[in-house]
């Protein structure tokens, strides 16, 4: 008997192959960018409408969403609380209480939610709480943070290469300084300090996340 051919792939084969891989990683690759570029537009989006909102409703109404007193007196929507009015959002943007401000019985960055709903100037349920962005972290408003001044609307959760390249869309890219600042989190949704990051640059190495304020 003679002895069989042992079969194997050709040159031509293995380099067809490696081609089809290659356009595979390729396409797969693209993909992923794709979808996190669509993220970062989705939460620019999300900050641009919700700044509108605010400036809307205090241009119809001439007070802040949340902090309103005459929310729940005035006869506009009875069945709302209503806040101070001293001119502040008191309560942190997680709704939690960690801003520095006392906030007595009326959580103002939870009220501000119920407010702008109630208005018609966000979608959704007027006690769905507070809202997500794109990138599935919380989207919340408070009294100054990482050393801004006035009302800063925050955003939690954000990846490294997503808080990045809003910083550089919007600001300057550094997260310590400019209109944009931004912290690494310790713990989902972690409070917003008071005081500068001390951060110089985003820190991408595959599992950061960040906590990324603006002024309003």
């Amino acid at each position: 008997m003679g002895k069989k051919r042992q079969q194997g792939f050709t040159l031509v084969e293995i380099a067809i192959v490696l081609v089809i891989i290659g356009l595979l990683l390729g396409g797969v690759l693209k993909g992923q960018e794709l979808i996190v570029q669509a993220r970062i537009r989705n939460v620019i989006n999300d900050l641009n409408g919700i700044s509108a909102a605010v400036y809307a409703y205090q241009d119809r109404y001439r007070a802040l969403p949340g902090d309103e007193r005459s929310a729940m007196v005035a006869g506009r929507w009875q069945d709302l609380s209503g806040g101070d009015g001293d001119g502040l959002v008191c309560g942190a943007y997680n709704g939690g209480s960690e801003s520095g401000l006392s906030c007595g019985s009326a959580q103002e960055s939870l009220l501000l939610w119920q407010h702008l709903r109630q208005a018609g100037l966000l979608t959704g349920a007027v006690d769905s709480g507070i809202p997500q962005h794109a990138a599935g972290g919380l989207l919340g408003i408070q009294a100054g943070a990482f050393g801004l001044s006035g009302h800063v609307l925050c955003a939690s959760n954000l990846p490294a290469k997503i808080a990045a390249a809003i910083d550089a869309q919007l600001d300057d890219g550094l997260p310590h300084r400019g209109s944009i600042r931004a912290a690494e989190q310790s713990a989902p949704n972690m409070a917003a300090f008071q005081t500068l990051p001390t951060d110089t640059a985003y820190r991408d190495d595959g599992g950061q996340t960040y906590l990324l304020c603006k002024t309003l």
